[in-house]
């Protein structure tokens, strides 16, 4: 119990000491991140795992810390505490790996969180204890986790068809699935006590990622947060590519200088053109 206690306590830790780092300094905070191309272009595959240990800001880490202590005791102790950080890291990876599914045409998404990890705590808890309440904060009341769990699960998919808010539904999708399933594979007798919830959470989630895997242009993802990426076959194509987009950009400000003068120019194109001087191109 000791061992499982402390277990639990030093994630909660490294969470928050990783997260203050990126707090006060941006250059770890973007070698860490998750970032699609930084994965798939660069093969940056640790970004996976280690953008599970930053956060946006102190809101975001005390939510998921919170969430994490409330949900990791039952599980910890019920199956042990190797299992538990067998579900903690591989719920933390697969999230990443589903929201690369769903990002992977999207090369400037970006995102951190140690929700991955957390769902899958949570729905491992769900698929070992079926009756258990959870709690929704702010609110003091609780449902009971077969009714929370096809709910959060429908949720989700209507998060990531819609994209409403710049939220990683995909990442909470994939590492609940990631926590139930190895939840499942460890106590086996869960599923026969609990199967008609397990399916109703199984079979939309599957159905949903394979609809992603063969028919992506189906989540209609480019919006406010998001741009079409463009699928680069090397890391001279990508900078390439963004040197030519760089160079469009200013050639419009140059353009719009012309027409209207300095003045004209915002903030941010001015910062454009600052940069694009300073590289002495």
């Amino acid at each position: 119990m000791e061992i499982t206690s402390f277990i639990i306590l030093l994630l909660i830790l490294v969470n928050v000491l990783v997260s203050y780092k990126g707090f006060t300094n941006s250059q770890f905070y973007e070698g860490y991140s998750f970032q699609v191309d930084r994965i798939l272009v660069n093969r940056d595959y640790k970004r996976l795992v280690t953008s599970g240990f930053l956060h946006v800001g102190w809101m975001h880490l005390i939510f998921n810390t919170m969430s994490l202590y409330a949900f990791s005791g039952s599980v910890a102790f019920a199956l042990g505490p190797l299992e538990f950080l067998l579900i903690y890291f591989a719920s933390l990876a697969g999230g990443g790996l589903f929201s690369l599914a769903v990002h992977r045409n999207h090369g400037d998404y970006s995102s951190v969180g140690a929700s991955g990890a957390v769902c899958g705590v949570m729905f491992a808890s769900v698929a070992l204890f079926p009756n258990m309440g959870i709690s929704l904060f702010p609110l003091p009341i609780s449902i009971p986790s077969y009714i929370y769990a096809p709910l959060f699960v429908v949720f989700s998919i209507w998060g990531i068809r819609s994209q409403k808010v710049n939220v990683g539904y995909d990442a909470h999708l994939g590492g609940a699935l990631v926590g139930m399933l190895l939840a499942l594979v460890m106590r086996p007798a869960a599923f026969l006590e609990n199967y008609v919830v397990i399916l109703v959470i199984l079979v939309p989630s599957v159905a949903f990622l394979f609809v992603i895997i063969k028919k992506p242009e189906l989540l209609f993802i480019d919006n406010l947060f998001y741009k079409t990426h463009t699928n680069y076959y090397s890391i001279d194509h990508q900078y390439n590519a963004e040197r030519a987009d760089q160079q469009q950009e200013v050639d419009r400000i140059l353009d719009k200088i012309h027409r209207r003068g300095m003045g004209s120019l915002s903030k941010k194109e001015r910062a454009t053109l600052e940069e694009y001087s300073r590289r002495g191109s």
